[in-house]
């Protein structure tokens, strides 16, 4: 089972607060505990120096809450977040320096961390693990609980069942799978073990995923678009300060202030990246040190760091004055001056000898590191040596055994193996040259050697239908160089047009993954998903993981915020954006996993869509009837209707959504097939081309219209077409139907006299119509009732399951409005198994909400091979959430 730790883990038992440098402050407005979230009466309090920690004098005693300074020594399995794009997020708290988000700030799309923009660089790599990584061998299955977000006020804390969390503070723990809430002081009686929660049933488990991840964003592990996402590098540079360092700049105004620039180390000067310190003019040079210390998070002994002064050339060009020569020494008192701030480079002093710490990388060793002192005639070599005995390996040869060097940071974990003959103590050095926060966030792993096979499994789409693998094979061979000797392709879905590619090195991953997405073939582009594998044995017996689909395009554009959520609720390796490959990818991830059901958000097309490549996808699924449930996004949402999920997404608990989903009905739905025949070429074709379109099919789950009904969802689909943009709102969207329909009112045709209907080989008398309609559900246009309640001798009561189609009839668009306005029904015309329609000429048909104009010919609708099972949301849910 998955374990609590990462961020913000607590010590349990008595001693001093763990890392945190706390002084009495003066409280000059309305503050509150960072402990017990009450309020600080009187004037003073006690302030940590380093993370901005507010508590109470009674409080301090118990504070388990770690520092910002040592978190990254509290990380069990270093694991990096997945930042979107910066935002504005209100009534949230950055986890770094402990205060509100009132600027732009990051938000992992995984774990919910909020950090801003300058405290970025100081978050450690403490999100979930989500998956195995194939290329670490310090992996396991924990899951982490974090103080990472402001919790609801009205939340329950999990024990004592007392309101949790704040909003005025950072406060209260959240286990990041199953959501318990906690205190900061009823945190340490949490048990170690977690169950998942609720959803327990729903959620993949991260130790049944697997993904060899090295050189890909975790934006590409988790296939989140890209289009909006900055580099790292830019992000990073606003101006180094954070907000408590603009204050100090706001203070320095004062004679007896001073604003110092201070930079880390040699990266930190090349990107012009540093941080602001105020000190007093009279500041001893310790001070100065011990500031610069706690403005980069470090907590460490001032006595072993110094400040070098920062030559005028390298500085930027707006901070060069006149200045009497920049090289000086490191006396502070003569350099200072009021007119511009000061640059430094706070640097380690050099040590003939200091402790490391050496973390094993295999796992049930029984301790988290071992401590080892090293001297300047110590290599890589001598240390794999003496630490093999302090672990129980002293019989292994020391060949098998490699020491790797991992850098934990918040964005990307990095990792690089040590030459066997490196001075460890000249490693260090350099590490620190570089930046001394970097060596904060550093640690030394001794690694088995083991021959891991590298599997990286690449999802390509695009790609011509129908063709062999040889001749798939030969594409990719011409368009992206591909190297045969580690690329194979070991799925291949030839109707889609998309292969599986398994690839045996990191770097050609990388090579083609970013190659596709500037490659077309065939006028059409490529797409490129990166495939986690799900290791099926090892999911539990009792679970059946949930399969998320998100249309973020449907609707109300609804979906981003949907997608962010359930990739926090679940584990987002089960959550798929189907504007990024369709539901393909997410059909063969699940491929091999014994039982699953699927959740789809998006308008009845979006279902449609899903349920079509389900069908195709079928025969190569373990669980080949999984059932589908949806969350309607789109505009009509027949479907989602009658199922009994409402009549569209408006902003309902994501939470409560999964558990109606988990306990939801089983219930088998009809789908058709409809072959479109055209006898003569359609209307309109090129240079007079004279040959028929070639016979296509489509499939049908909820109607098909012929007449008027597809003509007014042409225009509709013309009008969105042409202004994309303002289709964002089921509102609009339904009045733009309107506006259609007023148009054609008074428009007169005889669609009965253009068609012939054939019923399970009879043929059936049309009366005077305008449209003509069959119906497998019973709603149409947005919940109407097409067919009517009226019992009727001459057919059966409609059903969603019993093999039979409705045939009803409009007589034009006053009808069909009176339909939707619920003061009629349709003309019932029939009701049959086996349909033939005969176009005497061009006419509009529309199936599920996708029209077009269909040439004279036949079309035969008929039932489409095995019945689909949806999930029904029960009665009972329905009525405790009053939907």
């Amino acid at each position: 089972s998955p374990v609590l730790g990462g961020r913000g883990r607590a010590a349990a038992g008595g001693g001093s607060p763990p890392g945190h440098a706390f002084r009495r402050v003066t409280l000059t407005k309305p503050t509150f505990c960072h402990y017990c979230t009450d309020f600080i009466w009187g004037l003073a309090g006690y302030q940590c120096e380093v993370c901005n920690f507010m508590s109470h004098e009674k409080c301090l005693k118990n504070v388990k809450i770690p520092c910002s300074c040592i978190a990254p020594s509290l990380v069990r399995v270093p694991v990096a977040h997945c930042f979107g794009p910066p935002g504005h997020y209100k009534r949230k708290f950055c986890t770094v320096c402990r205060k509100s988000l009132e600027s732009l700030a990051f938000r992992c799309e995984v774990c919910e961390l909020h950090v801003h923009t300058d405290c970025i660089l100081f978050a450690c790599s403490d999100c979930r693990q989500c998956h195995q990584d194939g290329h670490l061998d310090h992996v396991s299955a924990d899951a982490s609980a974090g103080e990472g977000t402001w919790l609801c006020i009205f939340a329950r804390c999990e024990f004592c069942k007392k309101t949790c969390g704040s909003s005025e503070v950072l406060s209260g723990m959240r286990c990041e799978w199953c959501g318990i809430l906690a205190h900061a002081a009823c945190y340490v009686i949490v048990t170690p073990e977690c169950t998942f929660g609720r959803l327990r049933n729903m959620i993949l488990p991260p130790n049944c995923v697997q993904l060899f991840s090295r050189n890909f964003s975790k934006l590409h592990c988790f296939r989140i678009s890209e289009n909006v996402q900055t580099e790292s590098d830019e992000d990073d540079d606003v101006d180094g300060s954070t907000q408590g360092s603009t204050k100090d700049i706001q203070i320095s105004t004062d004679s007896s202030k001073q604003t110092l620039k201070i930079f880390d180390g040699n990266d930190a000067v090349k990107r012009n990246q540093f941080r602001l310190i105020s000190v007093p003019r009279i500041a001893k040079n310790e001070e100065v040190v011990e500031a610069a210390l706690r403005a980069y998070y470090i907590n460490d002994d001032q006595q072993e760091y110094e400040l070098q002064t920062f030559t005028q050339q390298v500085l930027l060009s707006d901070d060069v004055i006149n200045r009497n020569d920049a090289a000086e020494d490191s006396n502070l008192g003569s350099v200072f001056r009021e007119s511009v701030p000061e640059a430094w480079i706070i640097r380690a002093k050099p040590k003939d000898e200091e402790v490391i710490r050496i973390y094993p990388a295999w796992l049930k060793v029984g301790m988290a590191y071992v401590s080892l002192r090293v001297n300047k005639d110590s290599t890589v070599q001598t240390v794999i040596k003496e630490v093999l005995p302090l672990l129980g390996r002293q019989t292994e040869c020391l060949q098998n055994f490699k020491l790797v060097e991992v850098l934990m940071g918040s964005k990307q974990v990095q990792r690089m193996v040590l030459d066997n003959q490196e001075l460890i103590l000249n490693r260090l050095k350099d590490i620190r040259k570089t930046s001394i926060r970097q060596m904060n966030q550093t640690r030394f792993y001794i690694v088995e050697n083991s021959k891991s096979i590298v599997q990286v499994d690449l999802f390509i789409g695009g790609l011509p239908p129908q063709l062999s693998p040889e001749e798939y094979t030969n594409i990719l061979k011409e368009e992206l160089a591909i190297k045969t000797n580690v690329v194979s392709v070991s799925h291949v879905y030839q109707a889609q047009g998309a292969v599986v590619l398994q690839i045996s090195c990191f770097s050609e991953a990388e090579r083609i993954y970013m190659l596709v997405k500037d490659t077309v073939v065939n006028d059409k582009p490529l797409n490129a998903v990166v495939i986690p594998a799900v290791m099926a044995s090892k999911i539990p017996r009792n679970c059946c993981p949930l399969l998320v689909f998100v249309n973020p395009k449907s609707g109300g554009l609804k979906g981003r915020d949907l997608l962010y959520s359930f990739r926090k609720l679940l584990n987002p390796h089960q959550v798929f954006e189907l504007t990024n490959g369709g539901p393909l990818p997410g059909f063969h991830t699940f491929s091999k996993v014994p039982s699953f059901r699927v959740l789809v958000c998006g308008g009845d097309g979006t279902v449609g869509w899903v349920l079509g490549a389900l069908e195709e996808i079928r025969h190569k699924l373990v669980c080949s009837e999984p059932s589908v449930a949806i969350l309607p996004l789109g505009t009509g949402n027949d479907l989602g209707r009658v199922l009994r999920w409402g009549a569209g997404y408006s902003g309902e608990d994501p939470y409560s959504i999964l558990v109606s989903v988990d306990e939801a009905d089983d219930v088998l739905m009809d789908r058709w097939t409809i072959l479109l025949d055209a006898e003569e070429p359609a209307e309109g074709a090129e240079n007079g081309i004279a040959e028929p379109e070639p016979p296509k099919i489509v499939q049908m789950n909820n109607y098909c219209g012929l007449g008027i009904d597809a003509e007014l969802s042409l225009d509709f689909h013309h009008a969105r077409e042409e202004e994309p943009g303002k289709f964002n709102s089921r509102f609009h969207n339904k009045g733009v139907y309107v506006k259609v329909g007023l148009q054609k009112i008074s428009h007169t045709r005889n669609l009965h006299k253009d068609i012939k209907l054939q019923v399970d080989q009879h043929e059936v008398e049309l009366p005077s119509i305008e449209g003509l309609i069959f119906i497998n559900i019973p709603s149409w246009g947005s919940g109407a009732d097409l067919w009517g309640s009226e019992s009727d001798n001459r057919f059966e009561k409609p059903r969603i399951d019993d093999g039979l189609l409705e045939v009803v009839g409009v007589t034009g668009v006053v009808h069909m409005g009176q339909v939707q306005g619920g003061f009629r029904s349709g003309i019932r015309i029939a009701q049959g198994s086996y349909f033939r329609v005969t176009l005497l000429k061009p006419i509009p048909v529309q199936v599920d909400g996708e029209p077009w104009i269909q040439a004279p010919g036949q079309i035969i609708i008929s039932a489409a091979g095995p019945k689909v099972h949806m999930l029904k949301k029960s009665k009972q849910k329905q009525k405790k959430t009053g939907s």
